[in-house]
């Protein structure tokens, strides 16, 4: 039985087509987007990278944590561009670039990672410059149940990344931005 699995998987990944201004084209590098397949293979990809990359690292990282695409890597400043070049060395289809830290702060995620004086690190909710803190407004005809789970959900996302320095001020922003779009503060 897993070799009829493993062929159905190779006929998945090597007989995509699409279909473009009435044209078809063969996908013939990587996985097509929108596969169910696509997502596990290309983690799988990914996981083999990572582990040949950092086995053969010029330098080790003192951390890496990768999500999907995104890593957050800890290097000594005088190393990251040998690793950066390390990694673009690997496959030429892969390609990362970097985002340094900029005033002891990197954005990962959803998360503001702060560097403290102390050099330990300090947490908090990231939002990107385009955000507008506009969620379902309170006076609209949703489900209250489903006007409560937008205020729900962002406090539940505070009490998970901010840390303690942090949490506070998060929360009071959150009841604002909730009395900004006509919400109950319910669930704090």
């Amino acid at each position: 039985m897993p070799t009829e699995y493993a062929v159905l998987l190779k006929h998945c990944l090597t007989s995509g087509y699409l279909l473009w201004k009435e044209e078809f084209y063969m996908q013939v590098d990587g996985v097509a987007m929108g596969s169910p397949v696509s997502p596990v293979v290309a983690d799988i990809f990914m996981e083999d990278f990572e582990e040949k990359a950092l086995l053969t690292a010029p330098v080790n990282p003192r951390f890496y944590k990768r999500y999907v695409d995104d890593t957050f890597t800890i290097l000594p400043s005088d190393k990251v561009t040998a690793f950066l070049n390390h990694l673009n060395s690997i496959n030429p289809k892969i390609q990362f670039t970097m985002e340094l830290e900029a005033n002891n702060t990197l954005a990962f995620l959803e998360v503001l990672v702060i560097r403290n004086p102390d050099n330990t690190i300090g947490h908090t909710v990231y939002r990107k410059n385009t955000h507008t803190n506009r969620y379902l407004n309170g006076e609209s005809h949703h489900h209250p149940s489903q006007l409560a789970t937008v205020g729900k959900s962002l406090f539940q996302r505070a009490r998970g990344i901010c840390d303690r320095k942090h949490l506070a001020a998060e929360l009071q922003h959150v009841e604002q931005v909730l009395q900004d779009n006509k919400l109950r503060a319910t669930s704090q």
